[in-house]
C-alpha cells in the first residue's frame, strides 16, 4: 500500500503556518512606519529588531533540545504559535518603548519555542524519501502567507490610511485561526519513551555540535557559511529602489518573488526526493548566485523581474531541502536539537551577514554587496559537492 505523503498532521501544521505568516506579513512592511509613528528612532528600531531576532535565534536551540529531552513536541508547538498570536496585537495596546519591545520579543520567542519541535513533527510524518516534499508543502503554504499578508495590509491601508494600530489589532484574526488549528494536532507517541531528566541550561544546545554525527557537522558548516553571505532581502529591495524602480514596482517584484517561492516549493521538494537532496541544494545555490549577479548589474524592471523569478526558484530549492537533509542524517530522537542548533546559529549568522552587507554598501557600492554574495555562493557549490555527504542514505531510525 502506497504511503500517504501529505498526512493530516502535515496539512494542519501547514495551515497553521499559513495563518501565522499572514498575520506576520500584514505587519512586517508597516512595522518601521508604525514604530516611527509612536516615537522610535531609527537606531532604536534597529536595536529592537536585532535583540528580538537574537532572542528568537538562541531560543530555537534551547527549546529544540528541551523538546528532545522531554520526548514531547505538541506542547512546544502550541505554546509557540499561541504566544506569537497574542503578542502581535499587544504591540498596539500601549506605545511605551519597553512595552513594544516586550511584545515584539514575545512574538519572536514564540517562533523560537515552536521551530525545532514543529520541524521534528514534520520529519516524523515522512520517510527519508518523502521529506523534501513534506517540508516543501509546509514551506509553500507558509510562503503563501507572505503573499496574502502584504496584499491584505495594502488593501486595508488604502481604505484606512495610516491606521497602523488598527491593522495590528486585525492581525489577531489570522493569528487566532492558527492557534485554533494547532489544537487539532495530537502527539504521536507509543508511551514507552521516558523523559530525559538531564538539566537543560539556555546554552546547553551548543554542546550538540561536538557530539553530532560527522555528516551533520559537514552539512551545517556549509549551511552556516551560506548564511553569512545571505543578507536580508531588504538589500535586494534597496537595490531595486537604488536602480530607479518605483515603490509600486519594488513591492510588486517582492510579491512576485514570494508567489514563485510559494508555488515552486512543493514541486522542488518532489524533484529533490527523486533527484537527490544535495543535487537540488547545489542547484539552488547556483540559482542564488545567478539571481544576485543579475541584480548587481541590471537597472530595468524586466531585469529585476527576471532576477526575482530566479530568486524565487532558489528559495524553493534550498529552504525545505536543508531541513529535510538535516533530519535525514541525524537520529530522529535528536531532530529538534539538530534543527534548533542550526536555525539558532543561522539567526546569528544572518544578523552578521546583514551588518556586514550594510558596511560594504556604505563603504563601497551596492553592487559590491550583491556581487560578493553571488561569488561566495558559487564557491560554496564546490564545498557541497566535494565535502558534504549526499543525505540520501544516512538516516537512522
Amino acid at each position: 500500500m502506497k504511503q500517504k505523503i501529505l498526512t493530516r498532521t502535515v496539512i494542519i501544521l501547514s495551515l497553521v503556518s499559513l495563518f501565522t505568516d499572514i498575520a506576520s506579513e500584514m505587519l512586517y512592511p508597516i512595522l518601521p512606519m508604525y514604530l516611527a509613528s509612536v516615537g522610535f528612532s531609527a537606531p532604536l528600531i534597529g536595536l529592537l529588531e536585532g535583540l528580538a531576532e537574537a532572542v528568537a535565534g538562541f531560543s530555537k536551540g534551547y527549546f529544540g533540545r528541551q523538546s528532545d529531552l522531554r520526548k514531547q513536541r505538541t506542547p512546544f508547538v502550541r505554546t509557540g504559535y499561541t504566544l506569537s498570536a497574542v503578542a502581535k496585537p499587544l504591540m498596539a495596546v500601549w506605545t511605551a518603548p519597553l512595552w513594544v519591545f516586550s511584545a515584539r520579543t514575545m512574538d519572536r520567542l514564540g517562533k523560537g519555542i515552536r521551530t525545532g519541535a514543529r520541524d521534528a513533527i514534520l520529519s516524523a510524518e515522512a520517510t527519508p524519501g518523502t521529506k523534501a516534499r513534506v517540508f516543501g508543502f509546509h514551506r509553500s503554504l507558509d510562503t503563501l502567507g507572505a503573499v496574502i499578508g502584504p496584499l491584505a495590509a495594502l488593501l486595508f491601508l488604502q481604505a484606512f490610511p495610516a491606521q497602523y494600530r488598527s491593522l495590528f489589532l486585525w492581525s489577531a484574526i489570522p493569528g487566532l485561526c492558527a492557534a485554533a488549528c494547532i489544537m487539532l494536532i495530537k502527539e504521536r507517541s507509543d508511551g514507552k519513551e521516558r523523559p530525559d531528566t538531564r538539566p537543560n541550561r539556555f546554552f546547553d544546545f551548543l554542546r550538540y555540535w561536538p557530539a553530532a554525527p560527522a555528516p551533520y557537522r559537514a552539512l551545517v558548516r556549509g549551511l552556516l557559511l551560506f548564511a553569512l553571505i545571505n543578507s536580508s532581502d531588504i538589500f535586494l529591495l534597496m537595490m531595486a529602489k537604488h536602480r530607479g524602480l518605483s515603490d509600486a514596482a519594488t513591492i510588486g517584484v517582492y510579491v512576485f518573488y514570494n508567489t514563485i517561492y510559494a508555488f515552486a516549493s512543493y514541486p522542488a521538494g518532489k524533484l529533490a526526493d527523486g533527484f537527490g537532496l544535495r543535487k537540488m541544494y547545489v542547484t539552488g545555490l547556483f540559482l542564488f548566485g545567478v539571481a544576485y549577479g543579475m541584480m548587481a548589474m541590471t537597472a530595468s524592471f524586466a531585469g529585476f523581474f527576471s532576477a526575482f523569478f530566479i530568486y524565487g526558484l532558489y528559495a524553493a530549492a534550498n529552504e525545505s531541502v536543508a531541513k529535510a537533509w538535516i533530519t535525514n542524517i541525524c537520529p530522529k530522537e535528536e531532530a529538534a536539537t539538530a534543527i534548533g542548533f542550526y536555525t539558532g546559529i543561522q539567526s546569528v549568522a544572518a544578523l552578521l551577514a546583514s551588518t556586514i552587507a550594510g558596511i560594504i554598501w556604505y563603504l563601497w557600492t551596492p553592487s559590491a554587496v550583491l556581487g560578493a554574495s553571488a561569488l561566495g555562493a558559487l564557491l560554496l557549490v564546490c564545498y557541497f559537492i566535494f565535502f558534504v555527504p549526499s543525505g540520501e542514505s544516512h538516516a537512522r531510525a
